[in-house]
């Protein structure tokens, strides 16, 4: 059955965003806004951010991850690297970030390449998490086809059995990767479908700025 999505619209009218305003470096703008979103009530899970890569099959996809740091090099984040994503990457490694702020009418797309960071980094990251999540990065093969929910229930009691009384190290499957980028679009949602949209790409010593139509 077909259906009419036609009458979802809204009005962006919250903000503008010019070059003016706008930091030359985007590392700069990202973590601005970063923090504008933070401030805002209701938020929830502000570094939530789509990651895409082409498959292997050939296919883009998309999934959302979570960020988990960011500085003046690129945005780090964590998975398995025996995933579905993480195959895709060891083949082709120019990904694309997104995030998507709809209480502030805000996209970034960051464009960049993908590169796994230090062991050791992977290792403090993992060590600081919820003893759960690092039992589900041992429990779960990601991706794989499994028979049924207690496939997963039954590892995690066994996992919870072998390491009652031991630290639970990082498996050798998994990590982060860091991405690097080489392109940011910034996406200022405004009235009547013209929204503002202004892309850095490198231009030397210093990143070129420049307004896209919407």
């Amino acid at each position: 059955m077909a259906e009419d999505l036609s009458d979802y619209r809204k009005s962006y009218e919250k903000s503008e965003l010019t070059i003016a305003q706008s930091d030359h470096d985007p590392f700069k703008q990202f973590k601005k806004w970063f923090e504008e979103v933070e401030e805002v009530v209701g938020v929830e899970e502000v570094n939530a951010m789509t990651v895409s890569t082409i498959g292997l099959d050939g296919f883009p996809k998309n999934r959302v991850v979570l960020l988990k740091s960011y500085d003046e090099e690129g945005f780090v984040f964590y998975t398995n690297y025996e995933s579905e994503k993480g195959k895709a990457i060891a083949i082709n490694p120019e990904v694309c970030l997104s995030f998507f702020w709809t209480n502030l009418e805000r996209q970034v797309i960051i464009k960049g390449k993908a590169e796994k960071v230090s062991e050791e980094t992977s290792k403090t990251y993992f060590n600081s998490r919820p003893e759960g999540s690092k039992l589900g990065a041992w429990v779960s093969p990601q991706s794989d086809v499994i028979p049924d929910r207690k496939f997963l229930e039954d590892r995690l009691k066994n996992l919870e059995n072998e390491f009652s009384d031991k630290k639970i190290p990082k498996p050798d499957h998994w990590g982060g990767y860091k991405v690097i980028p080489v392109e940011f679009e910034f996406w200022q949602g405004r009235p009547n479908r013209l929204h503002d949209r202004l892309r850095y790409t490198p231009g030397g010593v210093h990143w070129k700025l420049e307004r896209l139509a919407p």
